[in-house]
């Protein structure tokens, strides 16, 4: 190999900070390490998140409405901490240094959580009918060690992804093409975790205990950070750039202050730096793109502006610092369709497991399954079409679409957001049978419903394959469509959508809850839900999807991809 080839051209570095070696650092060799870290790392975070509902409406005794509301205020917590970590990622310490660190924050929370469920004192006491009645000290313990783990998993989630695409050097058309089977493979080791958590975790939670059914994810969350430390010599690491923050910052203000210079036709009069790198450390130079044109302002040059002296960033900008602002503006539009699809996901944690509480959960003569359980046939989903979807359906559609991935990542998102309807169609449908049961036989005031729990796997398996369509197209659209020096902080926006997905759905739960419950009504979902509507509240999510898919076929026809100049331009 020529010395010239002998390192990466991607700017990467290796942990000792040297220009990573192709042979030695990246690639497929330093995935195990990432994807066996994400694998723990959610296996602890679905260990809480599953059955989480079940804890707080029993062991803190709180009203199915009321515990809806607090698992998804928590969920949208998990996803909005993100934006926190990709800041300092991307401005301050790099993505290794990020997971190392908030993995240690995580840590503590799940010790203090499982420390909330075990011992005397911070335990909630319960009386013999099993009705348990919490202290202020206990509740506040909780939460504690609850937000704690928000707060850690903010510097893992942004990062680990990037991260990983990190290890991949777009300059080698091999690696290039390895990057896009990595993210497929990347939500698999998600799901790998989410598969135990659904499954172990929940039987040992319900028939063993909260200590244990806590103590094993903390546990799992350990082994997370003991495997990331075991790959530092293999990683490539990108060097911080700096805060993205101020750069938009500064060309916000920079166009703002020109509003009245008019931008040349010809747009190489804009002011860029002469080197072949950008100003922005590891960064690629983005090409001018025509959209958005008011922001160009702030890249002309005008007398006052000192070119030949040194240049004020709040008066001046280069095209890549403007290009980048103008790459965040037209993901945005993208980002908001993710929304509604993040709020009917949401309800896997919270709805369908109360929905499968009101069902028959035995299976045999003597086992019973927790309804919180029935996730895992959305973590098998997930685990069947990841597989099918690699090896099966991109060589297929590679056929008639000449893309190299099959599908492009918006086309693959389009398709998951059409599959994702059929989901809440199933849900509704499901539960205005079991509603017409419980009324035909007065079952009113029966615990459990003799209808089998294993009618919600059609749901589950719905969105399972919806996920991998959405999901992974918009992890690997997000970082694609990044540029450089901000790939952290919107791979932290892509997984916003989740947080204000589910924010959306506590909404949505409590104004339903309210108008509903008007004039003595039980209302669209009561605490025993023999006596609501909950097939109101799935067919409701049904039709906000129909109309996002449509807002969403609007936006992704007017999207324009980014330009990068240099060796790995598309």
């Amino acid at each position: 190999m020529a010395d010239e080839d002998k390192y990466t051209k991607d700017g990467t570095t290796d942990f000792r900070n040297n220009p990573a070696n192709k042979k030695e650092t990246g690639s497929w060799r330093a995935c195990p390490y990432i994807l066996g870290n994400e694998c723990c790392e959610r296996l602890a975070y679905y260990g809480i998140n599953t059955n989480l509902v079940n804890y707080l409406k029993f062991q803190l005794n709180q009203s199915s409405v009321e515990a809806v509301s607090n698992v998804t205020n928590w969920s949208g917590t998990c996803y909005v901490t993100p934006l926190i970590g990709a800041f300092l990622a991307d401005a301050f310490f790099g993505r290794y240094w990020t997971i190392a660190s908030f993995s240690i924050i995580y840590v503590f929370g799940m010790t203090i959580l499982t420390l909330s469920a075990s011992l005397h004192g911070l335990k909630p006491p319960c009386n013999d009918n099993n009705i348990c009645h919490p202290m202020g000290l206990q509740t506040g313990v909780f939460y504690v060690g609850l937000y704690l783990i928000a707060l850690g998993t903010g510097g893992i989630k942004p990062c680990v992804s990037s991260f990983g695409a990190d290890q991949f050097d777009d300059s080698d058309e091999s690696e290039k093409k390895s990057k896009s089977s990595f993210f497929n493979w990347f939500y698999f080791s998600i799901n790998i975790g989410a598969l135990v958590a659904s499954t172990v975790l929940v039987w040992v939670q319900t028939n063993v205990g909260w200590g244990w059914g806590f103590g094993i994810p903390a546990v799992a969350m350990a082994v997370a950070v003991v495997t990331f430390f075991s790959g530092t010599k293999l990683y490539r690491n990108q060097r911080p750039g700096g805060s993205p923050l101020t750069r938009i910052c500064q060309v916000l203000v920079a166009s703002l202050r020109k509003f009245r210079v008019q931008v040349p036709a010809d747009k190489s009069f804009l002011h860029e730096t002469a080197e072949e790198e950008s100003s922005i450390s590891g960064s690629r130079k983005l090409d001018h793109t025509d959209q958005l044109s008011f922001l160009d302002k702030a890249a002309v040059e005008t007398q006052s502006d000192g070119i030949k002296g040194s240049v004020d960033a709040w008066r001046l900008c280069t095209v890549t610092q403007v290009e980048e602002l103008k790459s965040i503006i037209r993901l945005l539009p993208i980002w908001a369709t993710g929304i509604i699809f993040t709020t009917f996901y949401s309800q896997m944690g919270t709805l369908f497991v109360l929905q499968g509480n009101t069902m028959d959960l035995q299976m045999g003569s003597s086992f019973e399954i927790p309804s919180a359980s029935l996730s895992l046939f959305d973590t098998l989903s997930v685990i069947f079409w990841v597989p099918v979807y690699d090896r099966l359906i991109v060589p297929l559609a590679r056929r008639f679409t000449g893309h190299r991935n099959g599908f492009t990542q918006l086309q693959r998102m389009a398709i998951g957001l059409a599959i994702s309807i059929f989901a809440m169609l199933a849900a509704g449908t499901l539960e205005l049978v079991r509603l017409r049961m419980v009324r035909r036989h007065g079952f009113y005031e029966h615990k459990h419903v003799p209808m089998s729990i294993f009618w919600q796997v059609p749901q589950y398996f719905i969105i399972g394959c919806a996920e991998v369509f959405t999901f992974v197209g918009q992890l690997e659209f997000f970082y694609e469509q990044a540029p450089d020096g901000m790939r952290s902080l919107c791979s932290a926006l892509s997984l916003s959508t989740v947080a204000l997905g589910n924010y959306l759905s506590s909404l949505l739960v409590n104004i339903v809850a309210d108008v509903s419950t008007r004039d003595g009504k039980p209302g669209w979902i009561p605490d025993n839900l023999n006596y609501g509507h909950l097939h109101y509240f799935f067919w409701f999510l049904a039709v906000l999807s129909v109309l996002n898919l449509g807002a969403y076929l609007l936006v992704a026809k007017w999207y324009t991809y980014k330009k990068s100049i240099g060796p790995s331009t598309p």
